[in-house]
């Protein structure tokens, strides 16, 4: 198919981006093809490698899922520049008319994905021609960290888009796309391949030995996570007969009993803007499963950097140690309301113009201002007022953020097996609001709505809220977010509203590009509501 031929180009099978944070670094490959390659284990590291790579750069253009996910939530708006496109706005509000030019927003993202699925895949299909001696453990590590890594990829598409076109071995034909189920299928086997056969090191071990590689434990966390939404979106009792209820709650029990993983002391100190010299660094005891970024990013063929995060920082406008940014992202006060004044959360989470005392002038230029944004993954700035990447040499802020985007944390584990019913319940569920009200501490009953809306305030901007409304059921996720406000835009008073029929009509999916669908020669069929 024409679409797939796009991704399928892919790198001439390896060229590999630079990588280089840990096991990432590696000589760069650009002159081998899989009849020449695929032949040793040194081989089928640096095509493992290639797979860490494709999933680093699924988010260096277009938008990105962690950014669109919370846009799409309650938790934020569109935002941007008030003289910039509607393209965000189209987003947030599930609504093709607030910019109908916009038709190709993701195309990017869907050509990137599938490019790392084409990497994936191809690993995964010369595993028996490599000759990998009497080390079978190592075929098994490899084979997994690729597997989680295609499951990895294949969740984020299902829920972006819904109806994706499978592949699980490299194609260049023209095939329609598949029942969700069928790409729930191959996820959840992937995950259970890597659950079962990964080595079972605990942390700290893992994290040092193993910078930002795949764990037997972060295989049971992703499972965990696609069983309760796959269950809610789609109204069933277990993960397409795969795994069961009982199944996914063990899994996840198992990364609490043996995993080696607990919470940061200080909710603060897991995010660098939040914390600064307490932050507790990247690969801390929290962290299950990152992606890993660096600041060494270039506009040469260099691609591992954070490309998303200045769309979150505060429109054009740095005030240490907030870097400045684009402006997407503006925080919902009515989060900020959600919270106690004694939950650490929120001063952790939000950066809060008024209560900081921050000069911000820069309303005018832009669109939804709040007074409220990101903090978490704001880019930052030192004391003599230069962006971070340039004190390590990059002088392009935009391209050159390097806060991993960390995708699993303990404390969310710790809540998926409450909420699917722990004999632990109540202890996992308190060990997190202990830590996020310290002394202020009063006991909470252990229920699902309380832990959906413990989720919300534990995980605000990490791509996790919008999900958790969906699984609830359309009808409720757009409840939820559905409401007419008024926001700044460029400094005027506007009325800003949210439509509930939009988000059901979508079914709270996002369009398919229009690209990808033509070059299919329409066999690609646009999700309802685009």
């Amino acid at each position: 198919m024409k679409a797939i031929k796009i991704y399928a180009v892919a790198l001439g099978l390896l060229s590999l981006g630079a990588c280089k944070k840990g096991f990432l670094d590696t000589q760069q490959v650009t002159s081998v093809n899989d009849q020449n390659f695929y032949k040793t284990p040194k081989d089928a590291f640096t095509a493992l490698v290639g797979c860490y790579d494709g999933l680093q750069i699924v988010w260096s253009e277009g938008v990105a899922l962690p950014v669109a996910a919370e846009v799409m939530s309650d938790n934020t708006f569109g935002g941007v520049g008030n003289s910039d496109g509607f393209g965000y706005q189209m987003i947030d509000e599930f609504d093709k008319t607030r910019s109908p030019s916009d038709q190709n927003v993701y195309n990017s993202n869907w050509i990137l994905y599938y490019k790392a699925l084409y990497r994936c895949n191809m690993l995964i299909g010369k595993m028996d021609q490599i000759e990998w001696g009497s080390d079978t453990q190592l075929r098994k590590t490899y084979e997994s960290e690729a597997r989680y890594l295609r499951a990895y990829l294949l969740f984020d598409m299902v829920r972006l888009w819904g109806n994706i076109p499978l592949l699980t071995a490299p194609s260049t034909e023209n095939i329609p796309q598949s029942n969700p189920d069928e790409v729930y299928k191959v996820i959840a086997a992937d995950l259970k391949f890597a659950a079962e056969n990964l080595p079972d090191v605990a942390y700290p071990a893992q994290a040092v030995a193993n910078h930002g590689r795949v764990t037997k434990y972060a295989a049971e966390a992703l499972l965990g996570r696609v069983f309760l939404f796959y269950t809610g979106y789609y109204a069933k009792a277990d993960l397409v007969g795969v795994v069961t209820k009982a199944e996914a709650l063990a899994h996840l029990e198992n990364v609490i009993t043996k995993g080696g993983y607990s919470l940061i002391e200080n909710f603060a100190n897991l995010w660098p803007a939040a914390s600064q010299a307490s932050y507790a660094g990247e690969d801390n005891k929290e962290t299950i499963f990152a992606i890993k970024y660096t600041y060494t990013s270039d506009y040469d063929g260099n691609t591992d950097g954070n490309h998303w995060m200045v769309m979150t920082g505060m429109r054009e406008q740095s005030i240490f140690p907030y870097g400045n940014g684009w402006g997407a992202e503006t925080v919902n006060p009515k989060l900020w309301n959600a919270y106690l004044p004694s939950d650490t959360r929120r001063v952790g989470s939000i950066i809060s113009i008024v209560d900081e005392n921050l000069a911000f002038t820069n309303q005018p230029k832009q669109r939804e201002y709040t007074g409220y944004y990101v903090k978490k993954y704001s880019p930052m700035i030192g004391e003599d007022g230069k962006p971070l990447p340039e004190a390590n040499g990059n002088t392009s802020f935009q391209i050159g953020q390097f806060q991993d985007y960390v995708s699993i944390r303990y404390a969310d584990v710790l809540l998926m097996a409450a909420e699917l019913g722990s004999g632990n319940a109540q202890t996992y569920f308190d060990a997190v609001r202990q830590r996020a009200y310290k002394t202020a501490f009063t006991p909470l009953a252990v229920s699902q709505a309380n832990i959906i809306r413990e989720r919300r305030l534990e995980f605000a901007f990490e791509g996790i809220r919008y999900y958790d409304l969906l699984r609830q059921g359309i009808d409720k996720a757009a409840q939820e977010i559905a409401e007419t406000t008024t926001v700044l835009n460029g400094g005027v008073s506007t009325e800003k509203r949210i439509s509930a029929a939009n988000i059901i009509a979508t079914k709270g999916l996002q369009q398919i590009p229009y690209t990808q669908i033509s070059l299919s020669n329409g066999t690609l069929k646009q999700n309802a509501g685009w």
